[in-house]
């Protein structure tokens, strides 16, 4: 017969089973594990937060008026008290007959300035190959320079350069035994002037972009290509188009976030009753309604159009890139 101590008769009953889980501690709830995450970079937040309350001030307090693109909108009455017209507004626009015209000049020359779009990173490519700093720069410069020169400085030198009789282009054509051109007037001309003002004015800032980008790449990348034989254009396509492709992904959703949103303010000084054919695009249609004829219900239906088309593009683009290309905005 064998007898148990006390000790031992209380160690062994205070052992839990076998099959028993380990006692677990309690985890700390999502609202707390935030409030923590906040406290320590309380620093961060206080920096980022003059952006959000701007956005939030101007940018998602104002979709409250969104409603009245669905009501018949009267200003004694206030937002609010207008009554709904339904989808009213959205079929007047659908219906109308310059609807088709305005969609096709807002799809033409935003297609037309999406095809242009490699052309900062060919000029970023090109510089980042200068071996002399001086030019790079004095380059970088004079490509950069036209970014601080206002919308409405450009279309007047357009007028001034393009002028029938004054324009310093059309003297050139008489030079060499041609007629003048009516370049500000004549329909054909606008989508490639306004396009192509447009790179001369923002391909700088871009290229200075892909400069940034490519300066973070590896030099022992282009020294392993050498030594394996790689010529100039090769390392250029192997080492730096791939490590600046997360940028480029990006810079080109943003891009196509706004494709519809062609350029108001330039192209409203460019358009005259000459070259209104081409000219007429969503955003001037919904200046011309709402703020100078007052239809302010019918101008927020057709604005609300452009913005959705806009989302459910950026959404789609988005998508894509983050299945082929693994970078996307989210």
């Amino acid at each position: 017969m064998s007898w148990a101590t006390p000790s031992a008769t209380r160690t062994s009953t205070a052992s839990p089973p076998a099959d028993q889980p380990a006692a677990s501690f309690p985890q700390p709830s999502r609202r707390r594990r935030l409030r923590r995450r906040v406290v320590a970079s309380w620093q961060l937040y206080l920096l980022a937060a003059p952006a959000l309350i701007f956005f939030l001030i101007f940018n998602y307090v104002p979709m409250y008026g969104v409603q009245i693109a669905f009501k018949d909108f009267i200003a004694s009455k206030g937002i609010s008290g207008s009554p709904w017209s339904g989808f009213e507004n959205f079929e007047r626009f659908f219906g109308s007959f310059y609807f088709w015209r305005l969609l096709k000049n807002t799809l033409v020359l935003s297609v037309y300035q999406m095809l242009l779009f490699p052309l900062p990173i060919i000029l970023a490519l090109a510089l980042n190959e200068l071996k002399s700093k001086f030019f790079k720069r004095f380059t970088q410069t004079l490509t950069y320079a036209p970014h601080f020169v206002s919308t409405v400085v450009v279309v007047g030198m357009l007028f001034a350069f393009l002028d029938p009789n004054t324009g310093l282009l059309n003297h050139l054509l008489e030079l060499v035994g041609l007629d003048p051109i009516q370049f500000m007037q004549d329909p054909a001309w606008f989508r490639h002037l306004y396009v192509w003002s447009g790179v001369w004015q923002s391909l700088g800032w871009s290229t200075i972009i892909y400069l940034a980008a490519l300066a973070g790449v590896n030099p022992e990348l282009h020294q392993a290509a050498e030594v394996d034989g790689a010529n100039r254009l090769q390392r250029i396509r192997h080492v730096n188009i791939p490590a600046i492709m997360p940028t480029v992904v990006i810079l080109f959703i943003l891009d196509f976030g706004s494709f519809m949103s062609v350029g108001f303010e330039k192209v409203l000084l460019m358009t005259n009753n000459l070259n209104a054919e081409t000219a007429d695009v969503i955003q001037t249609f919904v200046y011309e309604t709402g703020l100078i004829q007052g239809q302010y219900s019918y101008a927020a239906a057709v604005g609300l159009f452009d913005s959705v088309i806009n989302i459910i593009l950026l959404i789609t683009v988005n998508q894509l890139a983050r299945k082929f290309s693994e970078n996307s905005l989210w």
